[in-house]
């Protein structure tokens, strides 16, 4: 296998990677962020969706399903939502997934919701299959989601030229549409899911999670959208850009805005705040809000709008991916809905799980 390895200069590359595009200057990146208000919102799966598959696949994609959720979203404040791709949508419709794609931008934009979407997913199952997807394992957690590639694909990135035409041909046909925020590469490309799958995961799965995002970087440059390109660190410390792990440096040295995920409490997102302003880039965390953690509306949200951060919280309404669940419901037994929920914001009905909670939202968002 080819190592690739991470130079310590401004603009990272990778050896045998070269990037047709330099990363946007910070007068660009902040100029592009001066346009918005604060960016608050959630990361999105309808509640018909165990999965990505699921959501956009033309057998289940259900507009009216979609419509009635993204208006709930708007009546709460929420601007924005994160949205996760799969390549198989591309591999077997891509005509198809770019009509359905543009669909979904047009009910987003009717609730004046921005999209940030994500093109790659290390999380979950590596075995993605196209078409039925399986009924929800009950009460676990996220127990039908799938990684984008899978791992067959992501053991063989050489052999499958396709994952490069669905970068390039999703970013040539949406790179211009005022209607999408920015792009989020691979989700948690390093991530090697140990306590859900980590026995039939590669052994070697953090480099190949590397060299995917490298690529993915260098074919998304290219193409050079007028959107963003980022991909979000998610663990480990920050504020030693020397002993920083190279995963990191590869995001944060090479996004043009800055993303991180953070599932901790006010005084851990504090710190992650402070190393990352040390960028002078936009910053939005894209993944917050697990209940049991100390991670809530009231506690980060706050800390969000005083630094304007924007803010994505994993979870919507109450669904098929079940993540009111805990992240251990993997390997402990629930029988029945957790006293506190993990995730979510609404119930199946649109009802909210905590009043409080959505109160909070839409005062903080200035929706009252």
């Amino acid at each position: 296998m080819k190592i690739y390895i991470l130079l310590p200069v401004i603009c990272i590359f990778t050896i045998g990677i070269s990037y047709s595009q330099p990363r946007w200057s910070q007068e660009k990146a902040n100029g592009w962020y001066k346009q918005y208000d604060w960016l608050v919102g959630c990361n999105y799966t309808p509640a018909y969706a165990i999965n990505q598959l699921e959501f956009w696949q033309v057998e289940t994609f259900d507009t009216a399903a979609i419509n009635k959720e993204l208006s709930w979203a708007h009546e709460i404040g929420f601007n924005m939502m994160r949205v996760f791709l799969h390549d198989l949508l591309w591999k077997s419709d891509a005509k198809g997934f770019k009509k359905r794609i543009n669909l979904f931008l047009t009910i987003a934009e009717k609730h004046k919701i921005k999209i940030l979407f994500v093109l790659f997913d290390s999380c979950w199952d590596p075995v993605p299959k196209p078409g039925k997807q399986k009924m929800p394992t009950p009460f676990v957690h996220n127990s039908g989601w799938v990684q984008s590639p899978g791992k067959n694909v992501l053991e063989n990135l050489e052999k499958n030229k396709y994952l490069k035409q669905y970068v390039t041909g999703i970013l040539k046909s949406f790179g211009n549409d005022s209607r999408i925020l920015a792009w989020d590469l691979v989700n948690e490309a390093d991530n090697t899911n140990n306590d859900a799958y980590g026995k039939i995961e590669p052994i070697n799965k953090a480099a190949l999670g590397y060299k995917l995002l490298s690529l993915t970087f260098q074919w998304a440059k290219k193409v050079n959208p007028s959107q963003p390109l980022t991909a979000a660190p998610w663990s480990g410390d920050w504020s030693d850009t020397v002993k920083m792990k190279a995963f990191d440096k590869l995001c944060l040295y090479n996004s043009d805005i800055i993303s991180f995920h953070n599932y901790g409490n006010a005084a851990y997102f504090s710190k992650s705040i402070n190393a990352l302003q040390v960028f002078h880039r936009p910053v939005i965390c894209s993944e917050y809000m697990a209940r049991p953690t100390g991670s809530t509306f009231q506690a980060i949200l706050p800390l969000c709008k005083e630094n304007k951060i924007g803010a994505c919280n994993w979870g919507f309404v109450d669904g098929k991916t079940q993540t009111k669940y805990p992240w251990d419901s993997w390997t402990k037994q629930y029988k029945h809905e957790p006293a506190l929920w993990f995730h979510e914001v609404l119930r199946n009905d649109g009802s909210p799980y905590k009043q409080e909670e959505v109160d909070f939202i839409k005062k903080i968002t200035n929706r009252f």
